[in-house]
């Protein structure tokens, strides 16, 4: 609704959405929590050049990856507003290798896992990033323990990623609800709902595929034959590669096609963490009527939420796309002997 001016007197924010779809006020305040470390991420983002905020910081992650000086703030800003929204009992993030038990008296019912900035390898050449976080809520009757994280997609409350790029977007889904789109909105300093009931296109959308051929020689024969498929024919796909999975996915999400980083010879578990990368960028997949398969991993073709991360930081293999590109990836691994799902 806009006033004769042009401006929105009536705009319809993040809190707004929660509190109309869940009534859960634990629930909106953890939102506008996170929303808050967005907007501050955001700052230190667009300031980065200026405020000299390049460049290593010195460190490694839980990982073993070299952590830049944003990778570390953005981390902070994520970590405080948490802390400090009440509502958290445990946080794990990419960047600490344990995980970060808050104190009682700021204890709340949320586990909250996150990748504080995404696609941190692009920084400095100023491509764009982003934040994945995905949230579970403690065992009745507890204190709340890392074992409230340990579990499979199908216990996933909120799962999530916000884009640093031209606009700064949020995409997030309640569990067995829609996806839906929110963009930060500088002139009012809020997240403004945008997309409504994100669906991934039903005809499988524009030809891309999304993967790191530099690894081909290393992907088993199905995954090579499936790459090949794609980029051979009268109209070969487009090939678009960024290297930061927030980025990629949210093209995949909107324009259609399919996007790969599969396990390999040198990582048999997959390069993507499970807890925070996996999970609840699959969520988002599927419950736009996409596809998240891991490919062959430990030994059957199975769907990314229905591995029980067996630690915080454990990695996994990733193939998201729509049925049309992800049935040509399983009728390769048909074609090579293996049982492959059903698209239905």
């Amino acid at each position: 609704m806009t006033d004769v001016a042009g401006y929105d007197v009536d705009a319809p924010t993040l809190s707004r959405y929660v509190m109309q779809q869940t009534r859960d006020t634990d629930l909106a305040i953890l939102m506008n929590a996170l929303a808050t470390s967005f907007k501050l991420i955001t700052s230190a983002v667009n300031r980065a050049g200026v405020a000299k905020l390049y460049g290593l910081a010195g460190e490694v992650n839980s990982t073993g990856d070299d952590q830049k000086k944003l990778d570390v703030m953005s981390n902070d800003m994520m970590i405080n507003a948490l802390i400090n929204s009440g509502v958290c009992s445990v946080l794990v993030s990419e960047e600490n290798e344990e995980p970060i038990i808050v104190p009682k008296e700021k204890a709340g019912k949320f586990c909250v896992a996150f990748d504080p900035l995404d696609g941190s390898s692009n920084i400095d050449c100023n491509v764009s990033t982003g934040t994945i976080f995905s949230v579970y809520e403690k065992s009745p009757g507890t204190d709340g323990t890392v074992n409230d994280l340990l579990k499979s997609g199908a216990h996933c409350l909120c799962a999530g990623y916000c884009v640093y790029s031209s606009a700064v977007e949020l995409v997030f889904t309640f569990r067995g609800g829609s996806v839906e789109g929110f963009c930060l909105d500088p002139t009012i300093g809020e997240f403004v709902h945008t997309r409504y009931k994100m669906q991934f296109p039903q005809d499988g959308g524009k030809k891309i595929f999304s993967c790191n051929e530099g690894n081909y020689n290393y992907w088993d024969k199905p995954i090579q034959d499936a790459v090949q498929v794609f980029k051979s024919g009268e109209k070969p796909y487009s090939a678009r590669y960024v290297g930061s999975m927030v980025a990629d996915i949210h093209r995949t999400l909107l324009y259609g096609g399919i996007y790969l980083y599969p396990a390999d010879n040198k990582n048999t578990k997959g390069k993507l963490r499970c807890l925070y990368e996996g999970i609840p960028m699959a969520m988002i997949i599927e419950q736009a009527g996409g596809i998240a398969s891991t490919g062959m991993f430990g030994g059957k073709i199975g769907r990314v939420l229905e591995l029980t991360p067996d630690a915080i930081h454990c990695k996994c293999p990733i193939i998201m796309g729509g049925p049309r590109d992800m049935g040509i990836v399983y009728d390769a691994y048909t074609a090579c002997g293996f049982e492959a799902p059903s698209l239905e």
